[in-house]
């Protein structure tokens, strides 16, 4: 079977872009029909984003990944919606259909295949902390009531977002938010997941470590340096699993993958690949 658009143009938006693999995953998964995908990884400013959007389609543009910080602020510029991309009111995934851009959502998919899928791991009745309430915690929090997670508590310094991002989820039996202040007071969690920018930035994420136990899942949604901190503190708070977003980010492109080209790639051999150069870098799993 052969790909849809060989030869259109993609590209990942964000900020900062430089370190962004995405380019080299699609290109990766594109080799598998032997073709040379144009995939590139375009810097884009908040301010920016509406006019970067319109460059990139006057351009021939056609399908475009988002990452940090833009998957809530650019719905104000999609035309359409798919049902994902509503519920979780974030976008990682554009097409160009018809002169506007149609949004959808694969991060939750690609968190919930990787962790199930690849790492074997039981999601139905996990009692969950989600940390961070932006773009990146709504894309995944659907995905993961829909994969049978018991209850799921959402953690923001800003509680308001993580009221809107409850709210938002209408589960109210399931899903609560707390405060920052509250997490010295919680018990131990079967899933945590950091969903925040922590790493990227210079605040640090502290966290008590009663929250952790042997059998916890504990997944940054970042990778390499990023994910460093969140993970050396899960490994001090003894959680069984310790998971970065390497293969979140791998399954969340296939799935933006077969949206866009209509044909499902091989991840596996792609994640190998990446994950063995990342432990060489000294980042860890």
């Amino acid at each position: 079977m052969s790909l849809r658009h060989p030869r259109a143009s993609f590209a990942v938006i964000g900020q900062p872009i430089d370190h962004s693999l995405s380019p080299l995953i699609h290109k990766l998964f594109a080799r598998q029909w032997t073709i040379d995908l144009d995939y590139r990884a375009i810097e884009l400013s908040p301010d920016g984003l509406a006019v970067g959007l319109a460059t990139f389609a006057a351009g021939g543009g056609y399908c475009l990944n988002v990452t940090l910080p833009h998957k809530q602020a650019v719905i104000a510029l999609c035309g359409s919606l798919s049902a994902g991309a509503r519920r979780a009111q974030a976008v990682n995934t554009l097409t160009a259909i018809d002169g506007s851009w149609h949004g959808d959502n694969t991060d939750g998919i690609g968190l919930v295949s990787d962790l199930s899928q690849r790492k074997g791991i039981d999601l139905r009745g996990r009692r969950t902390l989600l940390l961070g309430a932006g773009g990146a915690a709504c894309g995944v929090a659907p995905a993961l009531l829909d994969a049978g997670i018991g209850e799921l508590v959402v953690c923001n310094r800003s509680p308001d977002k993580a009221d809107g991002l409850v709210d938002s989820l209408e589960d109210p039996a399931r899903v609560h938010s707390r405060y920052w202040e509250d997490l010295d007071d919680l018990a131990h969690f079967d899933l945590i997941i950091n969903a925040t920018s922590a790493g990227r930035g210079t605040q640090a994420l502290k966290l008590p470590f009663h929250l952790g136990a042997r059998q916890t899942v504990a997944v940054d949604l970042s990778y390499g340096r990023a994910a460093i901190d969140f993970l050396a503190w899960a490994k001090a708070a003894e959680c069984g699993h310790c998971v970065d977003g390497l293969g979140m980010l791998v399954e969340q492109a296939a799935e933006s993958f077969y949206l866009w080209q209509g044909v499902r790639p091989e991840t596996d051999e792609v994640y190998m690949q990446l994950r063995k150069a990342a432990d060489g870098e000294g980042a860890s799993e």
